[in-house]
């Protein structure tokens, strides 16, 4: 298939998180279809009951890996194009960056190459399953190249994550006698101003560290003391998480329970002369993988801006300058190594 065929075809399986079954069997298909016209080997790893990894290798050893994942978030709409973009849920997160992969893959193969491996993950978008089941199964890869959005520039960092939950607890009672009662939803909003006046790190590369107050949640009526709140937060990580852990744990004390929900380290990552760079804020696979499948590279078509909109798109000259770079990138690695 062209490159814009096979994004569309990907696009029109569903796959959000959970459900990546039918995407992974048609990767799987197609993928077997090129190791018989090419030699290699591509198999299933399962990772949970109807979730599998799909993994292709050519040549004995994946020296250099490709790797993205499967699943998109909802809700999904299937895909479209005009002249100048593909549209639909994943058209740039990420089935445009599973197409170009291997539409690079097939660019190697016919010149040649071998030495690579092309590995899809399943559950990104929740909580890297895939990525984790693979990095207690490595194959000797020393160099990944993952997939996410970047406008076709390597990344040269990503920052982490820092998900915390606040907890209120405090006693009902009818609004008209508050000192009665013990009001939950103040002891949240004393809690979140607090956290908000938090000093955050900034890193000469990656910027500065944010917060988002994600969910707030609570109460029972208008007319009664809320014995019960919570508020869902996120800090994008530049750096070491444990001075924004200890702030938190101050800016909380006395008034709510703070629960860590997720760590993800913020990352720097590999440049290569002659490629463009940029930095970006969001998370990836790459801190699940550690380091297991090789030195991290970060690079793929399209915005993060559209990702997970209903506007998600990505512009067909990125996706036919993706397979070019993605190409470019293992054979360098490849001299890298031989080297």
């Amino acid at each position: 298939m062209h490159v814009f065929e096979l994004t569309r075809a990907l696009i029109d399986i569903e796959s959000i998180s959970g459900n990546e079954e039918k995407v992974g069997e048609f990767v799987f298909e197609y993928l077997s279809g090129l190791t018989a016209r090419h030699g290699g080997t591509v198999e299933r790893i399962e990772v949970e009951p109807r979730r599998f990894n799909v993994l292709a290798v050519f040549g004995e050893t994946p020296v250099v890996t490709l790797s993205t994942h499967l699943d998109t978030v909802p809700p999904f709409f299937a895909s479209s194009e005009d002249e100048e973009f593909i549209h639909g849920r994943g058209a740039c997160d990420v089935k445009d960056i599973i197409a170009s992969m291997i539409c690079a893959a097939e660019e190697l193969l016919e010149a040649g190459v071998s030495g690579f491996g092309l590995l899809f993950v399943v559950g990104e978008e929740r909580n890297s399953a895939g990525a984790y089941f693979a990095a207690k199964h490595p194959r000797g890869s020393r160099y990944l190249i993952n997939g996410e959005p970047t406008s076709n520039r390597l990344a040269l960092g990503s920052k982490g994550a820092l998900r915390y939950e606040l907890i209120a607890s405090g006693r009902m009672a009818h609004s008209a006698y508050p000192e009665l009662g013990e009001p939950a939803i103040d002891k949240l909003l004393d809690a979140l101003a607090r956290v908000r006046a938090i000093t955050l790190p900034v890193d000469e590369i990656l910027g500065p560290s944010t917060l988002n107050i994600g969910l707030i949640s609570g109460g029972r009526a208008p007319n009664v003391i809320a014995d019960r709140a919570e508020a869902s937060l996120m800090f994008r990580l530049v750096g070491d998480p444990e001075p924004i852990r200890a702030a938190v744990r101050e800016a909380c004390e006395g008034l709510v329970e703070a629960r860590e929900i997720l760590c993800i380290p913020a990352v720097h990552l590999g440049s290569l002369e002659g490629f463009a760079t940029t930095v970006v804020a969001y998370t990836t696979d790459i801190p699940a993988f550690g380091g297991q499948w090789g030195a991290p590279y970060l690079l793929g078509p399209g915005s993060i801006h559209v990702a997970h909109t209903s506007e998600e798109r990505v512009p067909k000259a990125e996706l036919l300058e993706s397979v070019q770079l993605y190409r470019t990138l293992v054979e360098r690695l490849l001299k890298e190594q031989a080297s």
